[in-house]
């Protein structure tokens, strides 16, 4: 089938054709998989395709083949130092190292590492990339070497932007082209990327979810993403959004209605006349927020919305011409009138959103912003600083500062409060950190950036920053009030606020739109009413309310259109991507990465090999943690600061790193050695093994001695025992941070016990051969009992097929309990990497032509 387009003749997929009437009835996900079965399956896809569609089974495994990858510097590190490794492995073998390169094209952002350790000064933003330089050249080096190294990875410098935003901005097509066999064709564009939060470009038509760094390694080299016939839960929205909420408030809310539905796992696609009233920034501030509502992706087709941003992001005429025509001629073009045929239904009706906050300790807790102050520990005063004293007020992240609007916004609302003569008080720190390297201009030209900088709001840097906990110091009075009693709390345009996340001494935090983050910032307190009490005296002494100051939304729109300059978007992207000093920095140019022996940033993991882990058949496994619900890769896999006196920081200062400059996990993360060392040490963490275990410890039995959780590994390993955890429910949930998974593996753990599993974290202790296992509710809250002395026997053979029931029996405390438990592993490719060990060995066994036979 021939389509012309944009002056072009392409080749395409008859989609119509080959779906029929079915094709109207089908949620747009399920049309979007079905031409990627049939034109880049294979023969796999298209017996896929054949069982599922003109069969109509749904138990079928489907190849799914993405156009693309994306990765971000933390993640990326890791991936890259398992590749680096798996090279080394395939050259000491007599392999040939130059097979481990990606198949697919790879787009690493360099947002990750960015801290605020600067801020309301005019140079802040160079002297925070500076610093990320100092601390990161390391690693940013190894990324330097593999832009060389793979030939399809390209790396895009600090300050090009934030991953989902730089892929909203920049690198998303929505229809791309592709050369095969000599012939263009033109195809969606489709991704997955390792960050959880990549389904924000769903909101403009672009199929893309979040996976783990492992998953996306075995996709960069051929292997396809197999799926489940996804299981499509449709949300109608109806109505219109009031004039003045933002698209935080509706992905708040649509947070709240779809956690509390559940939708854990599911495919989200939105659909009804709603849709057609919402910008195409709006929709991808929903979408982005599809794992804080358990949702695999949160889906927006494609329509005139989606070719309006194209426009005003500078994409050229011809993509836009290409989109439109592709996605009307095969059956994915938007129709608000139509109601597909989905799993499930939810509404929500749009005029039901309001001004609204979540917290102080989950996205999807949302309150009436006025009534936070219910919501916050009261603590005391001291030192003048309030009950309640907000310590960090940061406009953060992809989710809101990729939305020209809210930025306009908040603008808006400190200009009018620098008008009325209002001031933030000294103990709060105070940050700006867009998304977008064109984000600075546009405040500029709309005049808007002077005040919000006269308030603190400077820019501090292109990166994620504080969303992703990277907040930096404390003013030093905010620390001294905390010791006196006062409990902080922070307000920021951020995705998630787990306690301890933003900074290990703010336990509280709320999620909320940029303009009410500036709000917060002029009251200094979170113990009041935001909405009706004063925020403070103007000028002229009186009492100035929000609504004084609040910008009139016509005049938010007005303020945005004269600011915006679609051809200066793709120009501040060029300049970000000709960045000097990535320009200047030195790497290897060697097919295997030169490790540095002495280095405490990059080091090869152990999991990298070729052989398979010993079976669990007839094993005997002790528990290593016992914990409860909601435990997030947050909790599992350390971040933020390396605090001083931890087992992580022994071990630095003991290979000559400087005791009071020890930098963030995140930049730690290709050294197995540090993060191993900070597993599971949350403050939050509660082991329920013993009554208060710190955090980061366990014990050991029979001995019964309380120590470090990698003290006990290594001698359960030099025991040859075997471990598992057992914790409750929604167990991983958060962000794919792959060393939730990596690291309890390296610390023997063969498998988990919950009654249920976040996708991406299950996916990631599947790659790195650690059993998912679910057992009932009521089971789990007994496994909660066991002590140290717990054994658990696992039958003489362990089963390992697609939710097989194995049945475990436990002794404790002079009895003993059988319990069964299903496997998690959803396919027969799943169950085939937990045969061979891991994902990483799976590979090298194919690469070396090996037949490893597992070990007795």
């Amino acid at each position: 089938m021939i389509l012309s387009a944009a002056g072009r003749q392409l080749r395409i997929i008859d989609l119509p054709g080959r779906l029929g009437a079915r094709l109207a009835t089908m949620p747009v996900i399920h049309r979007l998989v079905a031409e990627n079965l049939l034109r880049a399956g294979g023969d796999d896809g298209t017996a896929a395709f054949a069982a599922w569609i003109e069969e109509g089974r749904s138990d079928v495994e489907l190849p799914f083949r993405p156009g693309r990858i994306m990765m971000h510097d933390t993640t990326c590190v890791p991936a890259l130092v398992d590749l680096a490794a798996a090279r080394d492995v395939l050259a000491a073998k007599g392999g040939d190292p130059a097979r481990i390169d990606p198949v697919v094209p790879v787009d690493v952002s360099t947002d990750h590492s960015l801290a605020v350790d600067h801020f309301a000064d005019p140079d802040a933003a160079r002297l925070n990339m500076a610093r990320e330089r100092e601390r990161n050249a390391e690693r940013l080096r190894l990324m330097k070497w593999a832009s060389g190294a793979f030939e399809k990875l390209t790396v895009h410098p600090p300050g090009t932007g934030i991953m989902h935003t730089l892929n909203l901005e920049r690198l998303a097509s929505v229809v791309r082209v592709e050369e095969r066999d000599g012939e263009a064709w033109a195809a969606p564009d489709t991704l997955i990327g390792t960050d959880s939060h990549t389904p924000m470009v769903n909101g403009i038509g672009v199929l893309g979810w979040g996976v783990g760094g492992l998953e996306a390694e075995a996709a960069m080299l051929g292997l396809p993403v197999i799926l489940r016939v996804p299981e499509v839960v449709g949300v109608r929205l109806a109505g219109e959004l009031p004039a003045d909420v933002f698209g935080t408030d509706l992905a708040l809310l649509v947070t709240q209605r779809l956690r509390a539905h559940g939708v854990a796992g599911r495919f989200v696609e939105f659909f009804g006349p709603g849709v057609a009233r919402l910008s195409a920034d709006t929709r991808a501030a929903v979408a982005n927020m599809a794992p804080e509502y358990g949702a695999t992706t949160g889906f927006f087709p494609v329509d005139a919305r989606t070719i309006a941003y194209l426009g005003e992001t500078g994409r050229p005429a011809g993509m836009l011409a290409l989109v439109e025509s592709y996605c009307r001629r095969q059956g994915l073009w938007f129709d608000p009138a139509a109601a597909p045929e989905y799993a499930e239904v939810v509404t929500i009706d749009l005029g039901d959103v309001v001004r609204g906050v979540a917290g102080p300790a989950r996205p999807q807790d949302l309150r009436d912003a006025g009534k936070a102050v219910d919501f916050i520990t009261a603590g005391v005063a001291a030192g003048g600083v309030p009950a309640g004293a907000v310590a960090i007020a940061a406009i953060t992240s992809c989710t809101n500062t990729s939305d020209p609007r809210m930025l306009v916004a908040a603008g808006l609302l400190a200009r009018n409060a620098v008008a009325a003569r209002l001031t933030i008080p000294d103990w709060v720190k105070t940050s700006l950190a867009p998304g977008s390297p064109a984000a600075e201009a546009l405040l500029r030209r709309a005049g808007l950036m002077e005040p919000l900088e006269e308030l603190g709001f400077g820019i501090v840097g292109v990166g994620c920053t504080t969303c992703i906990g990277n907040s930096g110091p404390l003013v030093p009075r905010m620390y001294d009030a905390i010791a006196a009693g006062v409990v902080p709390v922070a307000v920021l345009s951020g995705n998630r606020n787990f306690p301890g996340r933003v900074h290990p001494e703010v336990r509280e935090s709320f999620l909320l739109s940029p303009p009410m983050v500036v709000a917060f910032a002029l009251a200094g307190d979170a113990a009041r009413d935001i909405l009706r009490d004063p925020l403070g005296r103007g000028g002229d002494g009186r009492p100035v309310t929000l609504d004084d100051i609040w910008p009139d939304p016509d005049e938010i729109d007005r303020v945005l259109a004269d600011a915006r300059a679609p051809d200066d978007v793709q120009r501040r992207y060029d300049a970000a991507e000709a960045n000097p000093a990535w320009a200047a920095l030195g790497a290897p140019d060697s097919a295997l990465f030169p490790w540095d022996a002495g280095s405490t940033y990059l080091r090869p993991p152990p999991f990298v090999r070729a052989d398979a882990r010993p079976a669990l058949d007839g094993a005997v496994a002790r528990p290593l943690l016992v914990l409860g619900d909601d435990i997030t890769t947050d909790h599992i896999s350390p971040a933020g600061a390396i605090p001083a006196g931890t087992p992580a920081a022994r071990y630095l200062i003991e290979r000559g790193e400087t005791p009071g400059d020890l930098n963030v996990f995140a930049a730690r993360r290709g050294n197995w050695e540090a993060m191993v060392r900070g597993l599971f040490a949350n403050p939050s963490i509660e082991n329920l093994l013993r009554a208060e275990i710190a955090p980061g410890k366990t014990v050991h039995a029979p001995g019964g001695e309380e120590m470090t959780l990698w003290d006990a590994a290594e001698r359960y390993a030099a025991e040859r025992m075997p471990l598992v955890i057992v914790a409750g429910d929604r167990y991983g949930t958060g962000s794919s941070r792959d060393w939730a998974a990596k690291g309890p593996q390296l610390l023997g753990v063969r498998a988990v016990i919950a009654s249920s599993f976040e996708r991406i974290h299950r996916s990631n202790l599947i790659n790195m051969a650690v059993l998912p296992l679910t057992v009932d509710r009521d089971d789990a809250l007994a496994l909660r009992s066991l002590s140290p002395d717990a054994l658990i026997h696992f039958p003489a053979t362990v089963p390992l097929e697609p939710g097989t029931v194995i049945r475990m029996r436990i002794e404790d405390r002079g009895g003993a309990h059988e319990y069964a438990a299903r496997l998690a592993a959803d396919t027969r490719a799943e169950c085939d990497i937990l045969t061979r060990g891991g994902m990483l060995p799976a590979l090298l066994q194919n690469l070396l032509g090996q037949v490893v036979e597992k070990v007795a």
